[in-house]
């Protein structure tokens, strides 16, 4: 079979060699490609160049894959986005994965600022997600604090990334736009000021002015308070299980479990909002999650890749009971190698992201339920340790149990098969909860599906103008 179309879409670099001679160039230019254009670079090499000899010397060249150079960055360009930020009413920070490894230098100019930090999914962590200043993620899986904020924003602070659903963002706003790719300039969403610069080098650079913005308008502290209302409301979701198990009970015990250098691969469908919503990136943890293509089944993998590239942390992966079930095999790598990675399940019974844009485009729902299975006896059956939650009770006694399991060494993966409702995550791509905005019997309509009391989330424009911030 041809193996080079099946790669195409998926790869930086693609080739198949066709002489046992190319073999060292072809691997070469692939390890360069993939650092270069950070993706997966794709050699195929049949069999039989492979056991041919070549005559072959190590290239001399020093393995150098990391620029140490100091960037300049231009000082009217500075001083002309510092006067933009500074005139700005609701400044706002979108950060991308560019600024990952800059958490310090982001977290410095938010503060220095005053400006409300929002960070798209795959750059979790890039503030501390326990930060007053972090206010979430924006569209699906992203949090109320974060939609209304970009409904009332006039300036955005576009950072460090090509961020595709900036099409959705409001379109009478302002944007500066910092990336040190030409290309991704514009690309998604047209702006009002570029630089082409690396971004954390952009921002020490106006932190260097010494410059500030005062937050006498209560706008940061309005964000902070919706933010702090709508953890609130998370955590009253996780504190019942009064009518059947909630994610978020789930999401809080992985929590309360975690350390300092854990690894946490989430994988695709629902459970992506549960596991941006509640699992903590504020120390040294990795987040791992399908960004650009989305793909079920990766939750397992990611969590036994967790296990053996941070070894000094304990590796999770939450995956919904579709994805696990597509590779669940992979319990028995884990198993074989020792590799006590700690698998969460929700489990219930239905591919729920896609049944949700199934019920919203009004189709007949089509492939969308899954027959009940035990998955805890599933990861027992190919060597692991099982347990079954279906309550809070439960999730104490079980993560009780897998703390003293961890302290004393145990090297066997575990798998937690959390039997959770099937009630469909809150919906954040929009969030009608200001009358003003969306009129009255909009928000009442859509607090009644999701169980939201106006009273405890009332919405940004509300906070804004109690602080006399909005007419």
């Amino acid at each position: 079979m041809d193996e080079d179309p099946m790669f195409a879409d998926v790869s930086v670099f693609n080739r198949t060699v066709t002489t046992a001679e190319q073999i060292p160039y072809v691997i070469n230019t692939a390890i360069r490609e993939a650092y270069r254009q950070s993706g997966v670079a794709v050699v195929v090499l049949p069999e039989d160049l492979t056991a041919k000899e070549i005559d072959y010397e190590p290239s001399k060249t020093p393995k150098t894959v990391k620029n140490d150079f100091t960037q300049q960055i231009d000082p009217k360009v500075v001083s002309e986005t510092v006067e933009l930020i500074k005139n700005a009413q609701h400044p706002l920070i979108y950060a991308g994965r560019g600024l990952l490894g800059a958490r310090d230098t982001l977290t410095k100019f938010s503060e220095q600022f005053n400006i409300p930090v929002i960070n798209t999914v795959p750059a979790t962590g890039v503030i501390s997600t326990d930060h007053p200043n972090a206010i979430g993620t924006f569209g699906r899986l992203g949090t109320k604090s974060a939609f209304e904020a970009l409904q009332q924003t006039d300036l955005i602070l576009f950072l460090a990334s090509e961020f595709p659903f900036a099409q959705f963002w409001p379109k009478d706003v302002k944007i500066i736009q910092v990336n040190n790719n030409p290309f991704d300039i514009g690309k998604t969403v047209d702006v009002d000021y570029s630089v082409i610069s690396d971004a954390k080098a952009y921002l020490e650079a106006v932190i260097a002015t010494g410059e500030t913005r005062s937050d006498d308008n209560g706008w940061l502290a309005a964000n902070q308070t919706n933010k702090k209302n709508w953890d609130a409301w998370l955590d009253e979701l996780a504190d019942d299980d009064s009518d059947g198990l909630n994610p978020e009970s789930v999401t809080k015990k992985v929590a309360e479990l975690s350390g300092p250098n854990d690894t946490f691969a989430v994988d695709t469908g629902n459970v992506s909002e549960w596991g941006v919503r509640g699992v903590p990136v504020n120390q040294n943890q990795r987040f791992a999650i399908s960004g650009l293509f989305a793909t079920m089944g990766f939750g397992v993998p990611g969590g036994l890749a967790g296990a053996l590239s941070v070894p000094e942390g304990q590796a999770w992966s939450l995956s919904g009971d579709g994805g696990f079930s597509m590779v669940s095999q992979d319990i028995i790598t884990e198993a074989r190698y020792g590799l006590p990675v700690i698998n969460v399940v929700f489990s219930n019974d239905r591919f729920g992201f896609i049944w949700y844009e199934q019920m919203e485009t009004k189709q007949h729902f089509y492939g969308v339920d899954l027959t009940d299975a035990d998955w805890a006896k599933v990861g027992e059956g190919l060597g692991a340790i099982g347990f079954t939650a279906k309550s809070i009770k439960d999730l104490d006694d079980i993560f009780a149990k897998i703390k003293d399991l961890q302290a004393a060494g145990n090297k066997k993966p575990i798998v937690i098969d959390a039997k959770i409702k099937q009630d469909d995550p809150v919906a954040t791509a929009f969030m009608p909860l200001d009358a003003e905005l969306y009129g009255q019997d909009t928000v009442d309509a859509y607090a009644k599906q999701y169980h939201i009391d106006p009273a405890k989330q009332p919405s940004l424009g509300q906070l804004l103008k109690e602080q006399g911030n909005i007419e």
